[in-house]
């Protein structure tokens, strides 16, 4: 049990924290805060020099403002290198980087990244999921990084 707790400690602490960017209003609501598109930038934990801004809607109304709104599983993805690009530690082929709730009930925006070693390029995938049904609605972005510095993987 103790493994288990320090195991999910471990991985909660690697996930990076959205600094919101900015949103726009998308539908009035006469109670409760406005409909919205959010955008979000986080920082990739392992690799220095990447952020993905991801850009997604935001359920307002009563439900939205007491928490219990299902937000849309529906996502954008852009990934740029925002300063050098450095490793802290070798990458995995295939690892989840971020999750976030989107719904009081099992409801995910998850981002993965992947690496292509062949090409020397993150690529960066965005998806939602939910314990019965995920939605196929995903997007996807890449970051090509200079063949000086190559990708470490485990």
């Amino acid at each position: 049990m103790k493994k288990a707790v320090a195991l999910a400690l471990t991985v909660a602490a690697s996930w990076a924290h959205a600094e919101q960017i900015g949103d726009v209003n998308t539908a009035f609501k006469f109670l409760g805060p406005d409909h919205k598109i959010v955008v979000d930038a986080y920082d990739d934990p392992k690799v220095r020099g990447v952020t993905c801004y991801v850009s997604r809607a935001k359920t307002g109304g009563l439900k939205g403002m007491v928490g219990l709104a299902e937000d849309k599983a529906e996502a954008s993805i852009a990934c740029r290198p925002v300063g050098p690009i450095a490793f802290t530690r070798p990458l995995p082929k295939e690892e989840e980087v971020f999750s976030e709730s989107l719904s009081p009930l099992f409801k995910k925006l998850r981002i993965v990244r992947m690496v292509d070693k062949t090409r020397n390029t993150l690529v960066y995938l965005t998806y939602s999921d939910k314990l019965v049904d995920g939605s196929p609605q995903n997007s996807v972005t890449a970051v090509p990084v200079d063949r000086t510095t190559p990708i470490p993987m485990k």
